[in-house]
């Protein structure tokens, strides 16, 4: 720093960029100044939004400004805070120092950029948290319509059967022997329904994983939920037709045409 060496330390990426697999140590490279390599820094990966960290040269501070770029001043500043909450603290901080050494008054405004990772991830969370729940109602809409559905055929079911629900009431069937007929009929139609959804959704989900580099993962636990919820559907709406099916009279049900 203070001699304003020509050294340099070389991330990952670039130091197997330019030396493969051997040792880029006592190297020298050029890109605008002549640096000789003293180090190489472990491997960090990407960052959440894509850039590789590891894309990347480090030299003394003194040598970039002098010799590089012809500055005096610092250009930029990152600074690392222990949780989320630390970080919007040290914000305010920062930004209060900055203008009292910048010698700012309070009706001028900041001559510096300040950004903040935490609210970036904040308000992507906010942005998932809002598709998140477009996507549960469109889901709670589609599950409503599937449940309307259920109940209109199992009405139909009933208007059809009629004259058989009366045999075997007249047979000595009771209502709750009628009601569970039709509520398991109800759930069989959901269930069938609910299985055909999830080898709809592996295959998609596997489709999508093969012709797009996006990641895909299907956990046991949401086919598991979506299985049972589709059961639940089917119950739910069944209940009305079921009801209606064991309410009806032997007699009335006999003399249906």
């Amino acid at each position: 720093m203070l001699s304003a060496s020509h050294v340099c330390v070389l991330g990952q990426t670039v130091a197997r960029e330019l030396f493969g697999l051997r040792s880029p140590l006592g190297e020298t490279i050029i890109k605008g100044l002549a640096c000789r390599v003293i180090g190489v820094l472990s491997e960090k990966g990407a960052t959440a939004w894509g850039s590789d960290q590891d894309d990347a040269i480090f030299a003394p501070l003194t040598t970039v400004q002098r010799k590089l770029k012809g500055i005096a001043h610092i250009e930029r500043i990152e600074l690392m805070a222990s949780d989320r909450e630390a970080s919007f603290r040290l914000l305010k901080d920062i930004k209060r120092l900055l203008r009292q050494r910048h010698r700012l008054s309070e009706d001028q405004s900041d001559d510096f950029r300040m950004y903040n990772r935490a609210e970036l991830a904040q308000t992507s969370e906010e942005s998932a948290r809002v598709f998140t729940w477009l996507l549960g109602s469109i889901a709670s809409v589609s599950l409503l319509v599937g449940g309307i559905g259920i109940m209109n055929i199992m009405l139909v079911s009933v208007t059809e059967r009629t004259r058989e629900i009366g045999i075997r009431m007249a047979l000595g069937a009771r209502q709750r022997d009628i009601l569970w007929q039709f509520l398991l009929e109800a759930l069989l139609l959901s269930t069938a329904g609910g299985v055909l959804g999830i080898f709809l959704g592996l295959g998609g989900a596997l489709a999508v994983a093969r012709f797009s580099a996006l990641p895909v993962s299907v956990t046991p636990g949401s086919v598991v939920i979506a299985f049972l919820f589709a059961g639940m559907i089917g119950v739910f709406f069944g209940m009305h037709p079921a009801r209606k099916a064991s309410r009806l009279r032997p007699i009335e049900a006999l003399h249906y045409e």
